[in-house]
């Protein structure tokens, strides 16, 4: 599969892309947002062990400037049901530029039109301010938020996010 936005081209990952995931997975593990989520890895082998099984999935998506000259970030989705629930990471040095909302709306709308998706889910820290702005811009809803916590020593409120495309009329995007 391979889309292009006006600023992105979005294709399947492969497990050749590890050592740009690599990339990713460091830059994640130092940000704020690390705290709100399970660490990964960093080392070579598990690295590509990951990328691998991510690949393998179907439903990891590189994330490209146009002219693919670097991979910018990546948006997956999890099956779970009748519903799709969405996942991204995008390098820091690209955050706040529009990006993630351009290639995960991108993504939405297509598996809308291939697959017939009518409802995707999200899950996020409430104070990752950024990321839940994001997810209410694509016209997700906070449905609910729970107690979460990967240690011992640090739980955080998680809201629950649910996009339900049955009832909207028109959701494609304008880029």
């Amino acid at each position: 599969m391979e889309l292009k936005t006006f600023r992105l081209y979005i294709r399947d990952l492969r497990e050749d892309d590890w050592t740009k995931m690599k990339n990713l997975f460091i830059d994640f593990n130092n940000s704020k947002y690390a705290a709100y989520d399970r660490p990964l890895p960093t080392e070579d082998i598990e690295v590509e062990k990951l990328t691998k099984q991510f690949a393998e999935s179907g439903l990891f998506f590189a994330v490209f400037l146009l002219d693919k000259s670097q991979m910018i970030g990546y948006v997956c989705f999890h099956k779970n049901d009748e519903k799709y629930d969405l996942g991204y990471c995008f390098h820091s040095a690209h955050h706040s530029k529009g990006y993630a909302y351009e290639s995960t709306k991108a993504l939405i709308d297509y598996f809308v039109k291939e697959y017939n998706v009518s409802a995707f889910t999200a899950g996020t820290a409430i104070d990752n301010i950024p990321s839940c702005k994001l997810l209410k811009k694509l016209g997700f809803e906070c449905v609910s938020t729970e107690c979460i916590s990967f240690n011992e020593d640090f739980s955080f409120e998680g809201g629950n996010f649910i996009l339900n495309l049955q009832n909207k009329s028109n959701h494609k995007l304008q880029y």
